[in-house]
């Protein structure tokens, strides 16, 4: 993650319906001083800015190009510098809540993380953080990795939900306490991935091409999904098929060992 709009397009717009949830969680009284980490294109600090009525707001952001939204979206209502997580530019004691949205799992090493984050903190303040949920939830995402997985053990190791084993309950309890943090708490933040129609569903994959040999389209299902099963391509989709444009085709794909489902993983695609 680098660039900022084409985050949010595709993340983005999650990221800020998770924000408000998780500061209602925290419930902490106004007046506070308030550090980000990893602050993004400012999702979360925008929402500590309409619901929490702070003192000040800071964001810390490495990616030049995040932090240039972040900048450009809060001008004047929050500072944003450039720093890691691991070596937080603010002084001891500076803060009186430091949070982070959807990062611990991106730091290469969360405990030296979180140690900057203590530091930061002033006494009696509050550290928090939330992350998604890559093994269990995070259908949008999880789902793509399900299927490569079951394709092709090599991408496996690439399933999200391997790759951020930070990513449960019960381990971002663990890194808390060993951080030597105190009344830890864990709690589940759900957000609906709520999509204006199927092309908006698409456009979120639309740069896939950009890293494809190709995309090629015959005109006919049946053609296309011989092609798959005898392994010419690597996958299909369409929409609006009738039962008797895709049948045979679906049996071939299945016989050949490929996997066939609906636009939400099931199997009613002959009916839907």
């Amino acid at each position: 993650w680098e660039r900022g709009s084409p985050y949010e397009q595709y993340i983005g717009r999650w990221s800020r319906g998770i924000a408000p949830r998780f500061l209602t969680w925290l419930d902490l009284p106004v007046g506070r001083r308030w550090l980000d980490v990893g602050c993004g294109t400012g999702a979360l600090s925008a929402a500590i800015l309409d619901h929490c009525a702070p003192s000040s707001v800071v964001g810390v952001e490495p990616s030049e190009g995040f932090l240039a939204v972040a900048v450009q979206n809060l001008a004047g209502k929050a500072s944003f510098v450039a720093g890691d997580a691991t070596a937080l530019p603010l002084d001891r004691g500076a803060c009186d809540v430091v949070v982070s949205g959807l990062v611990l799992n991106f730091v290469p090493a969360v405990p030296a993380a979180l140690a900057e984050m203590r530091r930061v903190t002033a006494n009696g303040g509050t550290i928090a953080a939330y992350v998604w949920d890559y093994a269990d939830g995070m259908e949008i995402i999880r789902y793509f990795w399900d299927v490569a997985a079951s394709l092709d053990s090599g991408a496996a190791r690439l399933h999200e939900g391997t790759r951020f084993p930070v990513c449960t309950p019960s381990a971002l309890r663990a890194a808390f306490e060993h951080a030597g943090l105190a009344e830890v708490e864990t709690a589940p933040l759900d957000v609906v991935a709520t999509f204006a129609h199927f092309d908006d569903y698409l456009r979120m994959f639309g740069k896939v091409t950009r890293h494809c040999a190709g995309v090629r389209r015959p005109g006919a299902a049946a053609l296309d999904l011989a092609w798959l099963a005898a392994g010419r391509t690597d996958g299909f989709w369409e929409m609006g098929l009738s039962p008797w444009d895709m049948a045979a085709g679906v049996l071939l794909v299945r016989e050949a060992g490929g996997l066939v489902g609906d636009f939400e993983g099931g199997e009613g695609f002959l009916d839907s």
